[in-house]
């Protein structure tokens, strides 16, 4: 029996490790071809880029005998986003499904916050998530133009430190707020479509 995704393409952010990791590997369990990016930093968004992480889920999904590739490229670049969707188009010839999971912790109470702990988190949260969903969203757009309805989906991974707040997450608690209305935006901004399966 095929799976509820069989010859979709997805790229699953932040998935070298937790929750993207995890939904990647369900993704590829039912049938997505996924492009696992991840820049293989610490939690806090320190330390050198590693490939391994993003790796190791590749080599996970390609021993139950899907199909993935690694990247590596940065969700808060604008330019870096773009290249992570032209991966999966360049690997897998289109693009189904974006999961903005990519996210780093800069937990620190409000009177203790410097500066760049809340430009980092605002940076990989809300700024990546908008990255990935505006070149994804433009790469559909051109596609149904073209006649090609892929029925594209933004899936965004939020919290309830977003909803009802989080002690020394200022930082995290607004983005995952600013997603969740993100979200809905973009969502109403899209004409009724097909169901995916």
């Amino acid at each position: 029996m095929a799976g509820l995704l069989e010859g979709r393409v997805a790229i699953v952010t932040g998935a070298g490790r937790g929750i993207g990791r995890a939904e990647a590997l369900l993704m590829a369990q039912q049938g997505a071809k996924v492009v696992v990016n991840d820049l293989g930093t610490h939690f806090d968004g320190s330390g050198a880029a590693n490939a391994t992480p993003a790796q190791d889920v590749v080599s996970e999904i390609k021993k139950m005998g899907g199909e993935a590739v690694a990247n590596g490229e940065s969700v808060s670049d604008y330019k870096g986003a773009k290249r992570i969707i032209e991966c999966a188009l360049d690997t897998f010839g289109k693009l189904n499904i974006v999961v903005n999971n990519a996210g780093i912790l800069r937990d620190r109470m409000v009177f203790n916050m410097a500066e760049e702990d809340w430009d980092a988190v605002v940076a990989v949260h809300l700024k990546g998530s908008f990255n990935m969903s505006r070149h994804a969203c433009e790469y559909w757009r051109d596609e149904h133009k073209k006649g090609n309805v892929l029925n594209g989906r933004i899936i965004t991974t939020c919290s309830d430190a977003g909803l009802i707040g989080s002690v020394g997450q200022l930082n995290y608690g607004a983005c995952k707020a600013a997603l969740a209305l993100m979200a809905i935006d973009i969502e109403t901004l899209v004409p009724s479509r097909a169901p995916l399966v």
